[in-house]
């Protein structure tokens, strides 16, 4: 019969060369799955800028045919498809990298830490998914038709098309990582930094927080738009507090071991 195994005899003891060594492999693979996906991102960037593009219909003056993209240098081209390329590469790339990210980190990780690394990349990438997919159909349509339709009549908007890409883009990774709050939430609440009762303590300041939050990430005046955002972030928050309290450390008896 095979003696139970003790939880230092778990973790992989290794050392700081060793460590050095681990880490310099999983940024080189990091980085060629990065340059992969830049790569198959630029053989595809027309129709992705075609995407980005698609919330220019939203604007009455677009759809007159009174704005278009432009670009005011010679290289705004090829650089704000380069751009593109790298965060839709970026995009792409992020399971593998993530994968990279769990390799090096897993083995000094008890045997029952290391079976949360798969659903911790599976919710994490479903999560961001889902914030860039509520701001590019809710929210990006609503800011830019009011933008480029605040002075409709007096002012022809030429965007420059480097600068839009870039807002876009920033736009889209907000909200994606605007939405990892529950992930982060179960995160820290495993690792006993955080728990059910303090977030819901603390309420009111998130609330505050969270209208802050929407005020920066939608540079509109408009109270709809920012009640837009602040609405799906505040449903989030109370996300993170159930899933807090489901994934809490329960506080074992005097004598029983602490199992997560």
């Amino acid at each position: 019969m095979t003696p139970p195994v003790s939880p230092q005899e778990e973790l992989q003891s290794a050392t700081l060369l060793e460590h050095l060594g681990e880490l310099r492999t999983r940024l080189i693979w990091s980085a060629a799955f990065l340059a992969i996906g830049m790569g198959l991102a630029f053989w595809v960037h027309q129709p992705l800028l075609g995407l980005l593009q698609a919330p220019l219909n939203a604007s009455e003056q677009f759809q007159a045919g009174e704005v278009k993209l432009i670009s005011t240098s010679l290289t705004g081209q090829f650089m704000a498809a380069l751009n593109l390329s790298f965060w839709a590469g970026m995009a792409i790339a992020l399971p593998l990298i993530l994968t990279q990210v769990w390799a090096f980190i897993a083995p000094g990780l008890y045997a029952h830490e290391r079976r949360w690394g798969v659903p911790f990349i599976v919710g994490a990438g479903v999560a961001f998914a889902a914030g860039v997919t509520f701001g590019y159909f809710f929210v990006l349509p609503a800011m830019v038709r009011f933008f480029l339709d605040f002075l409709a009549g007096q002012v022809q908007a030429m965007p420059d098309v480097a600068q839009y890409i870039g807002m876009v883009v920033t736009f889209l990774v907000a909200f994606g990582l605007a939405f990892e709050l529950p992930i982060l939430a179960v995160l820290l609440t495993r690792i006993g930094l955080i728990n059910h009762h303090l977030l819901r303590s603390g309420w009111r300041i998130a609330l505050v927080g969270i209208l802050i939050l929407a005020a920066l990430i939608t540079p509109t005046p408009d109270p709809g738009t920012m009640l837009l955002v602040a609405g799906p972030l505040y449903v989030l928050y109370e996300l993170s507090i159930l899933l807090s309290r489901v994934f809490q450390v329960r506080v074992p008896d005097d004598d029983e071991p602490v199992r997560i």
